[in-house]
């Protein structure tokens, strides 16, 4: 039976893939590009949130509304300048753009920020709650609920709003969208923002229980595109329970095993998925037509 602490760490880990592969799966079907520079994203946020709250003084709120505004500026700067040039004319170049400028984020934010790791304040109590005998903190029940929330919100976003409802348009038919008046690059665009702030989200909720410094993102952004292509990055709820399951894998691996067989099996894990059904466990497969 799994105790209640390795059932905690592992929904609380694939809350945070779930959140990062949700940003995955906006821009890939809107546009059929996705942010390789995602986990450094969520580094962003974290960051945002410590230089805002520690530095500035400013309330932790305030601070974490700042710091997911950034994100999403920081999003649309990413469709603008490193993705559109490139996807426009039907290249696929913007693979490789996002993940050089992730590179080039994670460092500079290493030059000016530095190497060390930071403590970020949580405004939750320290003290751990009991819960079957076992101490949970707050901050890790609190993690899981609000990447559900966000779940839930982006769907709601998307059914219920008509800029969602446009954005679904312009998902399954771009040229239709066009043709009906909808501004398809508009979307796109704020797609990326909506991406790069659950990415900013994430890092805030993370960075409590990591600390902050440049290189947190690296690992998260790398899993979350795993878990969004076991899930199947076409399928909203597909990659939230894939997130939520493959951090329950990893910490019941954890629990048992050395941490090197944690790697090993989780990406061994997308492999066997992607052998079997290659458009994800809740994935559609695509129509051909002859």
């Amino acid at each position: 039976m799994l105790s209640p602490d390795v059932i905690v760490a592992g929904l609380v880990a694939g809350s945070m893939y779930g959140l990062l592969a949700l940003g995955y799966h906006i821009t890939y079907i809107v546009s059929g590009t996705v942010n390789f520079s995602q986990g450094a994203s969520l580094m962003l946020g974290a960051v945002c949130g410590y230089l805002l709250h520690v530095r500035l003084g400013l309330p932790l709120a305030v601070a974490a509304v700042g710091a997911v505004a950034i994100c999403a500026v920081m999003g649309l700067l990413i469709h603008r300048l490193i993705v559109a040039p490139f996807s426009r004319n039907g290249s696929i170049a913007w693979l490789m753009s996002t993940i050089a400028f992730g590179i080039i984020l994670e460092n500079t934010v290493m030059l000016v920020f530095g190497k060390e790791a930071r403590n970020m304040p949580s405004a939750l109590p320290e003290t751990p709650l009991r819960w079957f005998g076992t101490g949970i903190y707050p901050i890790e029940l609190l993690i899981p609920a609000v990447g559900l929330l966000c779940a839930v919100g982006l769907t709601l976003f998307l059914r219920r709003t008509l800029h969602g409802k446009a954005l679904l348009a312009a998902a399954q038919n771009r040229d239709a969208a066009l043709l009906q008046g909808i501004a398809v690059p508009r979307l796109v665009a704020l797609a990326y923002m909506v991406s790069t702030a659950l990415a900013g989200v994430a890092g805030l909720l993370i960075a409590p229980k990591t600390n902050v410094y440049a290189g947190m993102g690296v690992l998260f952004g790398l899993k979350a595109f795993a878990v969004a292509i076991i899930g199947g990055i076409d399928s909203a709820a597909g990659v939230m329970v894939a997130g939520l399951v493959y951090g329950l894998i990893e910490a019941v691996i954890a629990a048992s095993l050395p941490s090197a067989y944690r790697e090993i099996i989780g990406f061994g894990l997308v492999i066997l998925v992607l052998a079997i059904k290659p458009e994800g466990l809740f994935g559609r497969r695509a129509a051909v037509k002859v």
